[in-house]
Formats: structure tokens, C-alpha cells, sequence
């Protein structure tokens, strides 16, 4: 769980300390594009190399690439503490993103191999409230440590020092699969091939999820600016209100039946009606409730396609299948700000488009009624994972 917070920290937290940023480069050609970059690139380098990861995961092992991402994690992190040139800076931040990959797909596999069913379920869902709690949290911190220097924030990278020798400690290595079962034939499967159409339309579903996501995080201060709020204090407790309702989301999903678990269709919904609201609300109140609303679904809905993506993979697979689904994941959150930039600027308003969202996830919902595949009894009993710490348990 802390290892899945970690890229959280690189989204957010220089969020409250990009304005100093900016006046502190002031006079470096072309600074103003640069120095959001540096916001930004970590995901886009997430989204890019996480397939990568994956490939890596499922050769060398999940435990040990996340121990050594974690650690350079800190290392790539902190080094604008040091740095004075801007696209030195940027460049370590491509590093970080490069580390963040392989800590984002280690860890969500590592939860996959660890457990089975209805708990691999409720650690996935764990997962989601981590993270979006530990966002709040970063956000506070980030804004807190910037009031004395810009550049202090990022001794919170130092962190991944602390987590990487007890995940070195007390996570367990997972057991490797066992050899391939032999086919109709006679002969061993060696040849079993990626499952990609299995993955392919539930990816893409994830973009889509992942700007759904992020447009409240991302947008909600220019929502709040269009309705005359400017106050940074209020911007702050409605962006942690809309946290804490992702955090309920998930708590939700954990309460929910195996079989709603699988139905997109119902977070998709609470995510339409809330964008809905948010699009014609004309007083902040009403901007709020959009939100929250909206946010509880967020939060249901990124446990389901995650647990949706787990039940389609067996163990050999599930580094390169949770590292595609990652890849898909961070880049919604990287087009998420241009896909609203662009509909503000085709329906007339930043308001108007999120409305517009709302109606795109409404009939994306409809689409979907027919329940999705449910999870995969027969993977669970033959993922040698699964079947080794079943026993142990027992």
C-alpha cells in the first residue's frame, strides 16, 4: 500500500509550488511550457514504460524490481535539491516516472499473486482508498513545505529510503508458477501466447476510466474560479471532501456482490450524473454535491476495472497484463487536462464539457449493461500463487 502511494506523490505534489517554480525560471527560454512539464512528464513516462515493466516483472521478479525502483525512486526524486538547470530538472523527473512504472505494476501484481478472490478484491479496493487519501495528504504537504522554499518538497521523496529495506524485509517473494500443464496433445504448453484480445477493450475502457478520474482533481479549481471562488482554502477542503468520497467509493465496492463488482454500468452512472450536475451548476453547493457524487463513483469504478484486469490474467501473465493496464491508467491521467482543454474550447466552456463528459459516460454505461465476464474460477485454482498460499493458509 505504501508503494502504490508513491507515484501518487509525484502527481500532486508539486501542484502548490508550480507558480514559485515558474518565477524561479522566469528567465529561461521557454520556462512557461517547461516547468508544467515537470507536473506532468512523470506520467506520461509512467504510461509509456509501464508495459516495459511489466515484461520486466514477469522475467526478473516482482519483488526485487520494486525494492530497486523504490530506492532510485528516492534518489531521481530528490535530485532537484541539488539541480539549478530546468531541463535537468525535467530529465530527473523522466526518471522518476521510469521508477514510478515499475513500483505502480510490482506492486498491483504483487497484489495479485498474495491473494485470491474476495480478499485480492478488498486489497484492490485498499489500493484505491490508499491512494486517494495519501493525495490529500501529499497535496497539504507539498503546499505546507513550499511556503518555506520551493524546492523543499522534494526531500519527501527521500521516503522511498525508508519503505525500500522493509519491503525488503517483510514481503514475501512469491512462489513461481510451476511447469505448463501438458495440452490434448501430449506436450507441455510452452508456446501460450500473451492473452492481448482479452486485454485489448478493457485498456481502452481504462483511459476512458482514468480521465473520468481525474477531471474533478484536475479541474475542480477552475470549476470553483468560473462560479467567483477563488479562495485557495476553499479550493483546498472541496478537493479533500471529493478525496474523501473516492475513499467511500471504494469502501462501497468492498461491500458490494461479487457480480455488482462487475457491472461497470452502475459507478459509470453515479460518474455521469455527477459530472451532470457539475456541467449546470450554478451555485457552489450544487458544484460540490456534483462532485462528491461523482467522486463515489470514481471510486467504485477504478477497483472494478482493476479487479476486472487481474481476473483475466494467470500468474506468468500478470506482470505484463497489470503493467498494460497501468500504462492505460496514467495515460488517461495525461490526457485527462486536454481532452477537457479541447472540449471547453468545441462546446463553449469549461463547465459545458465536463457536462458534455457526463453525457459521453452515460451512453458508454448503456453500452455496457450486459454484465462483464466474471472472474475466472479455473485461473484461481491453477495460478500456483494462489494454490501455494490457499494451503498455507489452510
Amino acid at each position: 500500500m505504501a508503494g502504490s502511494c508513491l507515484p501518487v506523490l509525484g502527481a500532486v505534489l508539486m501542484a502548490p509550488v508550480l507558480p514559485r517554480v515558474q518565477d524561479h525560471f522566469d528567465g529561461v527560454p521557454g520556462s512557461a511550457a517547461l516547468v508544467p512539464l515537470m507536473l506532468t512528464v512523470p506520467a506520461l513516462a509512467l504510461a509509456l514504460l509501464a508495459p516495459f515493466a511489466g515484461m520486466i516483472v514477469d522475467r526478473l521478479g516482482r519483488k526485487r524490481l520494486l525494492i530497486a525502483a523504490t530506492a532510485l525512486y528516492a534518489v531521481f526524486g530528490t535530485a532537484p535539491l541539488w539541480l539549478d538547470s530546468l531541463p535537468a530538472i525535467i530529465a530527473s523527473r523522466v526518471l522518476v516516472g521510469v521508477t514510478e512504472a515499475a513500483i505502480m505494476t510490482a506492486c498491483t501484481t504483487l497484489i495479485g499473486d498474495y491473494y485470491s478472490g474476495e480478499l485480492r478484491d478488498r486489497y484492490l479496493a485498499l489500493q484505491t482508498m490508499c491512494a486517494s487519501a495519501s493525495a490529500t495528504v501529499f497535496f497539504v504537504l507539498g503546499g505546507a513545505l513550499g511556503a518555506a522554499n520551493w524546492r523543499a518538497p522534494f526531500w519527501l521523496y527521500a521516503v522511498g529510503l525508508i519503505i525500500a529495506p522493509v519491503m525488503a524485509r517483510v514481503l514475501p517473494v512469491p512462489p513461481r508458477p510451476q511447469p505448463q500443464p501438458e495440452t490434448t496433445t501430449g506436450r507441455p504448453d510452452v508456446h501460450r501466447s500473451f492473452p492481448v484480445r482479452r486485454m485489448a477493450g478493457l485498456c481502452l475502457l481504462t483511459v476512458f476510466g482514468a480521465v473520468v478520474f481525474y477531471t474533478v482533481p484536475v479541474e475542480m479549481a477552475y470549476l470553483l474560479d468560473d462560479l467567483g471562488v477563488g479562495s485557495t482554502g476553499v479550493i483546498g477542503a472541496v478537493t479533500a471532501a471529493a478525496s474523501a468520497a473516492t475513499v467511500l467509493g471504494s469502501v462501497i465496492f468492498t461491500r458490494l456482490s461479487r457480480r455488482l463488482r462487475s457491472l461497470l454500468p452502475v459507478p459509470l452512472a453515479l460518474c455521469a450524473a455527477g459530472f451532470v450536475l457539475m456541467g449546470f451548476a450554478d451555485s457552489v453547493p450544487l458544484l460540490i454535491g456534483g462532485a462528491v457524487l461523482n467522486c463515489v463513483g470514481t471510486g467504485i469504478l477504478l477497483p472494478s476495472l482493476v479487479t476486472l484486469a487481474m481476473s483475466r490474467l494467470d500468474f506468468a501473465d500478470r506482470g505484463r497484463g497489470m503493467g498494460l493496464w497501468t500504462a492505460a491508467f496514467f495515460l488517461g491521467q495525461f490526457l485527462c487536462p486536454l481532452v477537457l482543454l479541447a472540449g471547453a474550447g468545441a462546446v463553449g466552456g469549461l463547465a459545458s464539457a465536463v457536462a458534455v463528459l457526463g453525457a459521453v459516460t452515460a451512453v458508454l454505461g448503456a453500452a455496457l449493461l450486459r454484465p462483464a465476464r466474471p472472474y475466472s474460477a479455473t485461473v484461481a485454482l491453477n495460478d500456483p500463487a494462489t494454490v501455494a498460499l490457499n494451503a498455507e493458509e489452510s
